[in-house]
């Protein structure tokens, strides 16, 4: 069979990117889960097929697509078949309760919801409380949830044609093809819309400047790298912002993707050690897991040359033990759904900078390329100069059009192009940003009302012998308002006391840190994308009697 590639004189997308990779050596592998491994000619002709299937559904360009999908490779080619045909993807992540999925299921317009066969009676539940009463797909066979009809939407593919949908408009530069859940209210989800030039700026991130390792974060762009040689695991959720700007910042330059279902230190090992992998990215609970397995030891994985870290705070201790294991391969990178990329730290930045600049271990990097940062005091238009905290504001390619289908909240967020994150924070005279707290997250005590910034407090716990993790919060206190309570999760056998620890953040940091109550715990609660999950926390800690003072 002949095949050709995309011949319109429309502007290339991201996927035609990818396409121009899969339409080469098409015996190389392209996308890698256990036994599974498609090569790039495999992978191309099951995107076509899946396209096919999508369109038969009566979907039309603009038309919204909810995935709500587990870590398996099929996923990474569903969502890429949504923009091929030219309709919008609608991330729904597993964290949502039964009524903000179906809240957002709604709010997103979503015409057709594609589930994984683990969430099927999820998936059925929220669409079937949708006025719009999306068509239900799954990826793979399931028993009939309910009344809700739900096909097989692989075994619809394997019946379409395997060559490229035709007549798929370029998207416009403010038209939202992705959306993305960042939390919100019961029954109001804020939904990120992305546009295009997200995607744009992410190829040209991608292939970037070979002398800025904070642009050419995954894979090389040298067209002379032989097909494979560049392995990059995905090993946070797909249908989170991190494991897709992980998939698609390595499939634009041609490399392996290698999917990684669920997160266990030792699985992950492993399948790094086995799979050659050379890059992968880690939210902060994860890398530490994986620091914390017995078997994570100095040249335990020769290949790997990156692992990007983000999507929550780091401890500095943690990113230098990162490096006397694995040597000069840790990059940071910081942004939230509303702006997937802002800063970044790259490897060889960090391993030059650091001894000399041991500040530089608590920064989150430098504003990456044709993205601008301010630290705005409250409600002001004005940059505050460098060293002071206030909110973190940042303009550029990366920044959401707003809040879909909500204009209230998104004139709130974004103000003359600029985007409030609600991240403290502040800029040192190199232009390096330094996170002190989410907005929502500083706690307010003392005599003086003052405040405590808990990723300080952290950073501080996460130095002390047998501290593997750590999460602070301010809790009621008649007194002052809020208390300091932190929570600790403890390696095997250390035998931590609370009243030391407490004595250590006194000493280091001043009176206004030092703890009320300290918890110890075996480990700390964790959301579905990794992060410490403080409501969970602040839920429980008037049951926390055992360990505390």
């Amino acid at each position: 069979m002949i095949v050709t590639q995309k011949t319109t004189a429309e502007p290339r997308t991201y996927v035609d990117h990818i396409l121009e990779h899969w339409y080469k050596d098409e015996d190389a592998e392209a996308l890698v889960q256990g036994a599974q491994r498609l090569t790039r000619g495999e992978a191309r002709r099951r995107l076509f097929r899946l396209g096919h299937a999508l369109r038969r559904q009566g979907l039309v360009p603009g038309d919204g697509v909810g995935l709500f999908l587990a870590n398996r490779v099929d996923s990474v080619l569903v969502q890429l078949a949504v923009h091929l045909i030219g309709c919008r993807v609608v991330f729904l992540p597993p964290e949502p309760g039964p009524g903000e999925l179906a809240a957002l299921v709604e709010q997103s317009r979503a015409r057709v919801v594609v589930t994984d066969p683990l969430f099927a009676q999820r998936a059925a539940d929220a669409a079937g409380r949708s006025v719009h009463a999306p068509v239900l797909l799954s990826l793979g066979p399931v028993e009939q949830p309910g009344e809700q009809p739900c096909a097989d939407l692989l075994a619809l593919q394997a019946e379409c044609p395997d060559e490229r949908p035709d007549g798929v408009p370029a998207p416009g530069a403010d038209e939202a093809v992705t959306v993305l859940y960042t939390g919100g209210t019961l029954g109001r989800p804020k939904l990120a819309a992305q546009s295009r030039r997200l995607y744009d700026a992410l190829v040209d991130l991608a292939v970037g400047d070979p002398q800025d390792d904070r642009s050419a974060v995954f894979a090389t762009a040298d067209p002379a790298t032989e097909p494979g040689a560049e392995r990059v695991l995905a090993a946070t959720l797909l249908t989170h912002g991190s494991g897709h700007l992980t998939t698609i910042q390595a499939l634009v330059t041609g490399a392996v993707v290698v999917v990684l279902p669920e997160f266990e230190a030792g699985a992950a090992l492993a399948v790094l050690r086995e799979e050659r992998i050379t890059a992968t990215m880690f939210v902060p609970p994860m890398l530490y897991a994986l620091l914390d397995h017995p078997e994570c030891t100095p040249g335990a994985l020769p290949d790997l040359r990156r692992i990007i870290v983000g999507g929550a705070a780091t401890s500095p201790s943690r990113l230098q033990q990162t490096i006397e294991v694995f040597g000069p391969v840790l990059s940071q990178a910081y942004g939230q759904s509303e702006a997937l990329g802002i800063a970044a730290f790259g490897a060889d930045d960090l391993a030059s900078e650091g001894p000399r600049r041991p500040e530089l271990w608590r920064s989150c990097g430098r504003a990456i390329s044709d993205t601008e940062i301010e630290i705005r005091a409250e409600d002001s238009t004005v940059a505050l100069p460098a060293k002071q905290v206030g909110e973190v504001c940042v303009r550029g390619e990366t920044v959401m059009l707003g809040y879909y289908e909500d204009p209230e909240r998104t004139a709130e967020a974004l103000r003359d192009g600029w985007l409030r994150t609600g991240d403290l924070g502040y800029l040192d005279a190199d232009g390096y940003l330094f996170l002190v707290d989410r907005a929502k997250d500083i706690i307010v005590t003392g005599s003086t009302s003052d405040n405590v910034y808990s990723r300080v407090l952290e950073d501080f716990l996460l130095t002390l012998p047998g501290v593997r993790n750590a999460a602070a919060l301010g809790v009621p206190d008649e007194e002052y308002g809020e208390a300091v309570q932190i929570f600790l999760a403890t390696a095997e056998g250390a035998d931590v006391d609370p009243d030391a620890v407490g004595a250590s953040v006194t000493a280091e940091l001043g009176e206004l840190y030092t703890p009320r109550r300290t918890v110890l715990l075996d480990r700390l609660p964790t959301t579905k994308v990794g992060k410490v999950d403080k409501k969970a926390l602040r839920a429980a800690w008037t049951g926390a009697a055992a360990g505390t003072r």
